[in-house]
């Protein structure tokens, strides 16, 4: 759900906080109040261009941010990577943002660390969905139409797809180990010692081995130095030389001198012990610093032993391709669990075999199973969708699902393309190319709540589903909007007071007059959410007359579904 929608400079909104709710949210204002903007924002965020123009007079950058709900594991897609690595790890939700420059330029950030736009576009269009050119985008796309069929098959194929998902993972990797395997076969001796040599270059090495040896090195470089300030520091500490004085001693001394007083002031005791085990810990360490210069003295020749372990280190690390330490153990252990295989008779290509034509067995029947149950959803979904269309005044609109095979993937074998004639007498054509914005914007509503019946989309965003309508389409339209609100958190900017009466929660643009014009963006209460509906239905003169006759406020339609289709 998105939660908060912060717009500052953006054209003529100085500066806007929307707290939106679940349910319908609906934005509503005069013609040329700057309602657009609202959308504009949105797009900013679902990585629209950016334009000096949309700069507002109050500053030398715009700034749009919003606050939204984060679906569990959906960072864990390898899509997002990127983004899964900005995110800290105690924020269940997504903050994510656009900053617009005076000369064109814009950043992206996400929890306030900067991001590739792109990046942070494809996640955000995870989360909302916007019509318009958006919408066409997304409708464009043949993986977004096969979601919106699978949806509509319900939630025991969303747990195929999973699953399909998984095993296509799984089938990947059986591939890649068996054409390894395939490729190493023809000598078997020469892999096996291959396998040997990495494995006896490793040795007993351990993962920080590399580092604790530069540390051994850089110390044994530094031996004159290391020896002048341990002895220097032994010296202070407790000559060696019998007429010598150190800090010890000078310590003991102390001692002596207070312990014939202690009992005159008794408060002198606990100062005379800590000085005595001063004096003890001075004389230990002195012991622990001639202790690191006889160790200094004991191996002449560990500064060449130690290059030479770095240089070996370095030699299988380049021979074995890896790029780390760590790396090339990992590679070890695989390759020393390989050596026993083939030391001991096994044939791991047979079993990599066995393990590949399981992982095909496996990934088919799923594969299978969804092509199944998209075949037995196909035609009552268009006919779900046709019965939507007619509803929301486009009662010409048929709409055809046409599946048709494609390379395996991860969602199965399955290629699907919506065609749609909003109007008699055109032909059958994709869905994102034959309507108008307004069309297009219905179709979208009506693919929605088909599908999204068993399966809702985080936030929905609509910008132009009134544009051409009135009347009991608007009723419809709204009866629409207000059952797929049920599911899902939807957004409308609209001219219709239809729509907005059955809002969950209302906003409403004004633009200010002033030097300069600037654009505000309110919440309304029950009270003012009233003035803006009788100013929507032409003033509280024309509502006077409505309820003068018995005709009232404009009201949304019960849903036909509700009515069980009365």
């Amino acid at each position: 759900m998105l939660r908060r929608l912060r717009i500052e400079n953006l054209v003529l909104v100085r500066e806007a906080d929307l707290e939106l709710g679940p349910g319908l949210n609906v934005v509503t204002g005069e013609t040329g109040a700057g309602k657009t903007i609202l959308a504009q924002a949105v797009g900013l965020l679902l990585g629209a261009r950016s334009d000096p123009s949309y700069v507002g007079p109050a500053g030398a950058e715009a700034y749009v941010e919003a606050e939204l709900d984060l679906p569990e594991g959906l960072l864990e897609d390898e899509a997002f990577a990127a983004v899964r690595e900005l995110a800290p790890a105690d924020e269940p939700g997504l903050a994510v943002a656009r900053r617009i420059f005076a000369d064109g330029r814009s950043r992206a950030y996400a929890w306030g660390r900067a991001l590739a736009r792109e990046d942070a576009a494809a996640l955000v269009e995870r989360l909302v969905a916007m019509s318009g050119q958006f919408e066409q985008r997304r409708l464009a796309r043949a993986s977004h139409q096969l979601d919106l069929l699978d949806a509509f098959a319900g939630g025991e194929q969303l747990r195929r797809r999973a699953d399909a998902a998984a095993a296509w993972r799984a089938l990947r990797e059986a591939r890649r180990r068996l054409v390894e395997l395939e490729q190493q076969a023809g000598d078997r001796e020469h892999r096996a010692a291959e396998l040997r040599a990495l494995v006896d270059a490793c040795g007993d090495l351990a993962p920080d081995a590399e580092d604790a040896l530069r540390a051994e090195r850089e110390r044994v470089r530094n031996t004159a130095e290391l020896a002048a300030a341990a002895a220097v520091a032994a010296e202070t500490l407790a000559p060696e030389l019998a007429d010598g004085e150190g800090a010890a001693d000078l310590a003991a001394r102390a001692e002596r001198a207070l312990s014939p007083v202690t009992g005159l002031a008794p408060e002198l005791a606990a100062v005379a012990a800590e000085v005595g085990q001063a004096a003890e810990r001075l004389r230990d360490g002195a012991s622990e610093l001639r202790g690191f210069l006889a160790s200094l003295d004991s191996d002449p020749g560990r500064l060449e032993a130690i290059e030479a372990e770095l240089q070996h280190i370095a030699d299988a690390k380049r021979r074995f391709r890896a790029t780390s330490l760590p790396e090339l153990l990992e590679r070890a252990a695989v390759a020393r669990e390989e050596l026993e295989e083939l030391e001991s008779g096994a044939d791991p290509l047979a079993r990599a075999r066995a393990a590949a034509a399981e992982a095909e067995a496996a990934y088919r029947t799923l594969a299978d199973d969804l092509h199944a149950a998209r075949e037995a959803a196909a035609d009552p979904f268009a006919q779900t969708v046709r019965e939507e269309l007619a509803a929301l005044g486009l009662g010409e609109g048929e709409l055809a699902v046409v599946l048709s095979a494609r390379e395996d993937g991860p969602a199965g074998w399955d290629g699907v393309e919506l065609l749609v004639r909003p109007n008699a007498g055109l032909p059958l054509s994709p869905v994102a190319t034959t309507a108008s914005g307004g069309e297009l914007s219905r179709i979208a509503l009506a693919l929605r709540i088909a599908a999204h019946e068993q399966a809702g989309e985080p936030t929905i965003v609509f910008d132009e589903i009134d544009a051409g309508i009135g009347g009991r389409t608007a009723h419809a339209v709204a009866d629409a909007l207000k059952r797929l609100a049920s599911i899902s958190q939807v957004v409308v900017i609209t001219h219709l007071p239809q729509i907005a009466s059955v809002a969950d929660r209302h906003f409403r643009v004004d633009k200010v007059q002033g030097d300069p014009t600037r654009t505000r963006i309110d919440a309304l209460g029950d009270r003012d959410r009233r003035e803006e509906l009788e100013r929507m239905l032409g003033g509280r003169e024309f509502v006077s007359r409505l309820e003068a006759v018995g005709a009232g406020p404009a009201r949304a339609r019960p849903s036909r579904r509700a009515t069980g289709g009365r």
